[in-house]
């Protein structure tokens, strides 16, 4: 790759459009950048950031800008910037080194690394200037120079033993001890919701900052003793109702910056979106009350499909600065919400809508306040203040917009196709299918998926993973081999391409190391990192034993089980004695002994009884296709297997919700 103020091949991300101009002489990431380190026998510095990250820019504007501190880079360096969103497994490998290196994580990423890739200091966000006890950027340019110059043999020393700690972070499930006993996955899950509902305070949290945590509300699903369901609905009300939701624009902020759900930092992000979408629309049907929560999935839906939409899909997300400031675009003082309703002619109703959103003369955010709704209130607003909602959502689009980053990231588009079907909503189930043929024709080129429409970086495993998962979702909803036979052509890709070793079989199940982060044509990397704990997203561990085993189920296929299972049993013991830093492989395991639901023909009361289920561990299978779940069976009659055997067919709602209420 050439530097970046050279690269003529087109798509470069929005991120790496922001420092093309910059005095920096970046590199793009790869065999280019690092072969020139060797030639100038110079430290790399790499910098990792993304569009939607408020502090990139800030140490941009401050460091990246300025000609002298550019002037250090260059002359004693080789820059490189990196879209972490683009190249996910490279930020994990030196995420992990910066933890270690300095006890905490974050971004923009500040990695100083040999010539051959290997990290040996670093960490996030610099001042120009010592500040608050952190050193300016210039000192630690300066004091890292000096070292490679009159210190090496110390700088490659530090090197080699960050190498060998960081080869255990990266590749944890490779150092974990075999579970000795059998793992009691009832009791675990049992276990995680307790632990979760008891940790979750009254405002549907644990601490600030506080992140929305989708895979902790559907840990609790299924559970009907009432302190884990009081605690869910203190999740899920909490955060639709407070600051971290966007009342005007729909949508929810990448997290909250005070331990009230008040205040968000606010990016928007389609992985958020798309997740939490999903774990909303499941809890509206978890619930036997009404609740908002379908309106709450619907409007961020909604928000997705209107400022996120792109030719190839959906981009990645939205900045949380507009014209340079934070929030500007989402904040409002009591003044200029009494001017927008003056000018739509409902003025009378200031008080009201100031009330309904509190939004004070005090403010929460330097004056201004972040729209929340009032302690009670309705999320759905009364039909009389709607028209003034409105009118303030007008005038906000009037304001300076935020910067869309628009690349089209495979993993972020496959969760929000999963939303949409999850949705059961006939048109949204469409448009889930229009943007899985969309992909599909994006995102595979000369026989190889890639991680953006770009086609430049491949594929990582929870971008192919979260494919076969929404494929799967797809032939649940039409019963139609087209989705079945994608879904196995995707995961013989995810084998192929990722697996560790010997492949799982039926008459071998005990092999095989499981799957890397990155694929077997990406070898720009010092090492091939695993993922087994979840971060902002599920793990890919957990993801693709979800998926895979999901598919072994429609497809009655023991060979592609045996995979699910391994990748389970690789997991065992973190499952048992941590399964809260692993919350979606907990879930995902699940779905390895899961119920196969046959219920041959068209859509029927039956089938739509198990669609309208909040959570169904295992896989539905309807229609008329070539899944051998299928052969002999009658139309009218719904069959509730197990690997194997089945239990006596069923024709009434009744009876088959008596034998899935232990499965849900």
């Amino acid at each position: 790759m050439p530097r970046l103020r050279e690269f003529s091949g087109g798509g470069l991300s929005p991120y790496l459009r922001q420092h093309v101009d910059n005095p920096v002489d970046w590199w793009l990431w790869g065999d280019d950048a690092l072969a020139e380190a060797v030639r100038r026998d110079v430290p790399i510095f790499l910098s990792v950031g993304y569009a939607a990250c408020h502090w990139c820019h800030v140490m941009a504007h401050e460091s990246f800008e300025d000609p002298v501190l550019a002037s250090l880079l260059n002359d004693n360096f080789v820059p490189i910037k990196v879209d972490r969103e683009e190249r996910p497994d490279l930020d994990q490998l030196y995420m992990a080194a910066t933890q270690l290196i300095s006890g905490h994580g974050g971004w923009p990423m500040s990695v100083f690394l040999l010539p051959d890739g290997r990290p040996f200091t670093g960490g996030t966000y610099y001042p120009p200037t010592d500040r608050h006890g952190q050193v300016s950027f210039t000192k630690l340019l300066d004091a890292v120079s000096s070292a490679w110059r009159t210190r090496r043999g110390e700088v490659e020393s530090q090197a080699l033993t960050l190498q060998q700690a960081l080869a255990r972070e990266v590749a944890f499930v490779e150092h974990l001890a075999p579970h000795a006993a059998p793992l009691d996955l009832a009791l675990v899950r049992r276990e995680l919701a307790t632990e979760i509902a008891r940790s979750t305070d009254g405002d549907g949290g644990s601490s600030a900052p506080r992140f929305p945590r989708p895979s902790y509300v559907d840990a609790l699903d299924g559970f009907r003793d009432e302190p884990t369901r009081a605690a869910r609905r203190r999740i899920l009300h909490a955060m639709c109702q407070r600051g971290l939701f966007d009342h005007l624009a729909g949508g929810f902020a990448r997290y909250s910056v005070d331990a009230l759900w008040h205040v968000p930092h606010f990016e928007k992000m389609l992985s958020d979106q798309a997740l939490l979408a999903r774990t909303y629309f499941r809890a509206a049907r978890a619930e036997d009350s009404p609740h908002p929560y379908v309106d709450v999935a619907r409007r961020t839906v909604n928000f997705v499909q209107r400022e996120l939409r792109v030719r190839q899909g959906y981009g990645a997300s939205l900045d949380a600065d507009a014209a340079g400031v934070e929030g500007s675009h989402v904040t409002w003082t009591a003044d200029e919400v009494r001017v927008a309703l003056g000018e739509a002619g409902l003025e009378g109703l200031t008080s009201d809508v100031t009330t309904y959103l509190s939004i004070t003369e005090r403010g929460d955010l330097e004056g201004r306040s972040v729209p929340r709704l009032a302690l009670d209130a309705d999320f759905v607003a009364p039909r009389e203040l709607q028209p003034a909602l409105s009118a303030l959502w007008i005038a906000r689009q009037r304001r300076p917009q935020p910067s869309r980053d628009d690349k089209v990231i495979l993993e972020w588009n496959a969760m929000f196709a999963s939303a949409l079907f999850a949705a059961r909503d006939e048109q949204l189930n469409l448009d889930a299918e229009a943007l899985l043929r969309s992909l599909e024709s994006s995102h595979f080129s000369r026989g190889h998926w890639w991680r953006t429409e770009s086609c430049r970086d491949y594929a990582t495993a929870a971008d192919v993973a979260w494919l076969i998962d929404a494929y799967v979702d797809a032939f649940e909803v039409a019963g139609n081999d087209e989705w079945l036979d994608r879904a196995n052509d995707a995961a013989s890709y995810l084998i192929e391409h990722y697996w560790d070793g010997p492949v799982p079989r039926a008459r071998a199940p005990h092999q095989g190391g499981g799957l890397f982060s990155t694929s077997d044509q990406c070898t720009d990397l010092f090492t091939r990192p695993k993922e087994i704990f979840d971060g902002a997203t599920p793990s890919s561990h957990a993801v693709a034993t979800r998926c895979l085993a999901r598919l072994a189920l429609a497809r009655a296929d023991q060979d592609l089980l045996c995979v699910a299972e391994r990748l389970v049993t690789l997991g065992a013991e973190v499952i048992a004695t941590h399964p809260r830093a692993v919350v979606d492989l907990v879930e995902a395991a699940s779905f390895v002994t899961g119920v196969e639901v046959v219920i041959p023909g068209v859509a029927n009361a039956l089938s739509e009884h198990v669609r309208s289920l909040p959570m169904l561990r295992g896989v539905l299978i309807t229609g008329s296709g070539s899944s051998p779940l299928l052969q002999d069976r009658h139309e009218g009659l719904a069959y509730v297997c197990h690997q194997g055997w089945c239990e006596r067919p069923v024709g009434s709602v009744e009876e088959l919700a008596a034998l899935l209420e232990k499965e849900v």
